[in-house]
């Protein structure tokens, strides 16, 4: 372990700080395999695409290939769908809820026992540091199936003196950043409902899902009950469009989401939709300020912002504005960015060359628009891959760009208040409407200012805090419904 003086330490924040340079600890790959080339999930069975089509997925620490995934056109789809509609009909839907549960439970621990493996390659496919697959992704993943298993025979319960019943086939959309948490929001719910799933990973992330139809298939899942197809926006355009689907749950942007609500709503489908957000942190001058920082760093920066609900705008106030920019700008030099599999990696690496050089023009624009930018300069990047500097804006106008539109990388943008009205009025002035944090030792103040806030997740004295039995939603352009809780169950059931 090396000690160095950062320069840019002195020069931003008026001191002497000493960051540690560690050696590398680099998590083995050894217990990962990967198919050069991937197949399809459908009717329990490992199944070549119709077209021949395969595409790369790739390691974006790197850039280099990964491996080869099937990408599956409109004929695959309707393979897979008619195979859950089939295990529908015959006898998922018709098995007693406690066996259900039983194989919800086998999932999640075959996903406890195999987690290392997993998160290995969440990071290796996604690119966020190894930390955060291990110690978030794939506990909450394994939590998920354990909490829906237990829901599997207490369905009754869901509403007062009324029954329910399974809706049919579920089409499931999801996105890069959160691969297999995704997967397991949309699959343990309806498969605790009694449903059928057929299921689109990301195209640039799809190697976990089919590792979780592997995992399906070791817990003895019958045949159709879960399906998992690859491939890109035609893909699932074609599940969005089967005639034959009861529900599509999709989490992804606002503008694909658009797309589908406009999609489904001439026909009787079912529909979740989980979609962007330009999440505020509210930080009051009474605030525990070394506490708020930590939170707004992990709320954007050890993710690479590649949460949904992500903190992307600071919301300070005016008083205590400078102070709290010093010690973000301190907090900021320590940051280790670099090879997602390092231990010591706090910032990992943007999913994909396209998101990285989308990013870059924005942040681009915003500087060239003359405001105020700030990155830790002594910060190195790799040579390969795809990374990128964490940053913030700072004293950005509620008009800018950069405050508005959804970015999904670690970019900050700070604007300050005098009031709490003032600090509401900036929070809610957006299109979207998912996360926010509010930073105060006052309760009173946190709870006015949470009744206030058009936001369907609102933390206090905390950020990016999950839990399976928690619903999570957002309103306006950030979606309609809400996954996790008893809430994930609503949208896969009928009421009796």
């Amino acid at each position: 372990m090396n000690k160095t003086i950062s320069a840019n330490n002195k020069k931003n924040a008026g001191e002497t700080d000493f960051v540690f340079d560690y050696s590398p600890a680099l998590e083995s790959t050894d217990m990962v395999k990967i198919n050069k080339q991937n197949k399809l999930f459908i009717n329990g069975k490992w199944t070549s695409g119709k077209s021949g089509k395969f595409f790369d997925t790739i390691n974006p620490a790197n850039g280099e290939k990964l491996a080869e995934l099937t990408e599956a056109n409109a004929e695959d789809v309707d393979r897979a769908v008619k195979a859950a509609r089939k295990a529908f009909e015959g006898s998922w839907s018709k098995l007693a809820p406690k066996q259900r549960g039983r194989y919800l439970f086998r999932i999640a621990r075959i996903i406890q026992e195999r987690s290392r493996e997993i998160a290995v390659l969440e990071t290796m496919d996604n690119g966020k540091p190894i930390k955060e697959s291990r110690d978030f992704d794939i506990p909450q993943v394994a939590a998920h199936f354990f909490y829906y298993a237990g829901w599997a025979d207490k369905l009754e319960y869901l509403f007062n003196g009324r029954n329910v019943s399974p809706i049919g086939v579920a089409g499931q959309i999801i996105p890069w950043n959160f691969p297999l948490l995704m997967a397991a929001w949309k699959i343990a719910p309806a498969l605790a409902a009694g449903n059928c799933v057929v299921l689109k990973p990301a195209e640039t992330t799809s190697l976990t899902a089919l590792l979780l139809g592997e995992i399906i298939e070791e817990a003895g899942v019958p045949p159709g009950v879960v399906n998992i197809i690859t491939g890109a926006g035609a893909t699932g355009a074609a599940l969005v469009n089967h005639p034959d689907v009861n529900k599509i749950a999709f989490t992804g942007s606002t503008e694909v989401g658009k797309i589908i609500a406009r999609s489904t709503v001439n026909t009787a489908k079912k529909l979740t939709l989980e979609l962007g957000g330009k999440s505020a942190h509210i930080v009051y001058e009474d605030a525990a300020l070394d506490q708020a920082v930590e939170s707004v760093v992990n709320g954007i920066y050890f993710n690479q912002g590649h949460v949904c609900c992500a903190g992307s705008r600071l919301l300070v106030e005016e008083s205590i504005a400078d102070i709290f920019v010093t010690k973000l700008k301190r907090r900021m030099t320590s940051l280790r960015v670099g090879d997602p599999l390092d231990k010591n990696t706090d910032v990992g690496a943007i999913n994909s060359a396209g998101e990285l050089k989308k990013i870059k023009g924005l942040i681009a624009n915003a500087i060239e628009d003359g405001i105020e930018y700030y990155e830790p300069e002594a910060t190195t990047l790799p040579q390969k891959g795809y990374y990128l500097k964490p940053c913030f804006f700072n004293n950005v106008a509620a008009s800018a760009t950069i405050c508005r539109r959804e970015i999904f990388g670690p970019v900050l943008a700070i604007q300050t208040f005098r009031t709490p009205e003032e600090a509401i009025q900036k929070a809610n002035d957006t299109t979207y409407g998912l996360a926010a944090g509010i930073w105060s030792e006052k309760g009173s103040k946190i709870h006015k200012t949470a009744q206030a806030l058009k936001a369907g997740v609102i933390w206090a004295n905390t950020y990016n805090k999950f839990d399976p039995s928690s619903p999570f939603g957002g309103y306006n352009e950030s979606g309609w419904g809400r996954e996790g809780g008893r809430h994930g169950l609503l949208p896969y059931v009928e009421v009796k």
